[in-house]
């Protein structure tokens, strides 16, 4: 299964990037509070997409605004969420998940970052079926021992080990994720990241120039202000 980024590089994400980060959480506060309601209590997804605002420090008043725009309190936009999907280089797989209010502008913006770095759109679920949705929680610096033992006691699925560098991720179903996070939390084993995202059930290790246009591509479509994730299969070599 597929490793997502090190804590590490996401700590290392600009000022630039991190505007565009608030933008995309705006927008999926608002799409969940449209979607089920702009209570947190009662909407899991908008509960999520809170969490991910106040890891990163958004003000309380920017996710009360997002969200009154959402369920008709203040004028808004409205987002459709459309699925993108094809090939890398090399045979990667790519999924790239958006929120627009333009969808013409926006699968043109993702076409163009997919033709441009040698890679190719696919129809809908012409990858999907090669990821599972699950939850992750990411740990470094922590002893083995101790994350496993909180991990199997709050009713984690997995735990991985990463020997490179001592990183562990412990894996849940997305129906699990918020009571295992929040039992190991309690327990005073608190994660440097967590999330529901994709992984793959299998990689493609590319490396070489094959690699640095795999890589140059997903930079590209994360860059995309309509795109607010992108999933791949692709392993890096050292």
């Amino acid at each position: 299964m597929g490793r997502g980024p090190s804590i590490e590089a996401r700590k290392n994400a600009t000022d630039a990037k991190r505007g565009k980060i608030f933008t995309k959480i705006i927008r999926e506060i608002g799409v969940a509070a449209r979607a089920g309601g702009g209570d947190p209590a009662n909407n899991p997804r908008l509960r999520a997409a809170i969490d991910k605002g106040m890891a990163q420090n958004m003000s309380k008043d920017v996710v009360e605004r997002a969200i009154k725009k959402a369920t008709g309190e203040l004028e808004g936009v409205e987002y459709e969420e459309i699925r993108y999907e094809g090939y890398a280089p090399g045979g990667v797989a790519v999924i790239v998940d958006t929120l627009t209010d333009n969808r013409v502008r926006t699968v043109a913006e993702v076409r163009h970052a997919f033709g441009k770095c040698g890679g190719n759109m696919g129809t809908e679920g012409s990858v999907a079926f090669m990821f599972k949705r699950l939850g992750v929680l990411s740990f470094e610096g922590m002893d083995e021992d101790t994350v496993t033992e909180a991990a199997i006691e709050a009713g984690a699925d997995d735990v991985v080990v990463y020997p490179e560098d001592g990183a562990i991720d412990v894996v849940t179903s997305v129906e699990a994720f918020e009571a295992v996070r929040d039992a190991m939390a309690a327990a005073g084993i608190v994660p440097g990241h967590a999330e529901v995202t994709y992984r793959a059930d299998n990689d493609i290790a590319v490396d070489g120039e094959t690699a640095d246009q795999v890589r140059k591509m997903l930079d590209l479509l994360e860059d995309l202000d309509d795109v607010q994730a992108v999933y791949s299969n692709a392993q890096f070599g050292a």
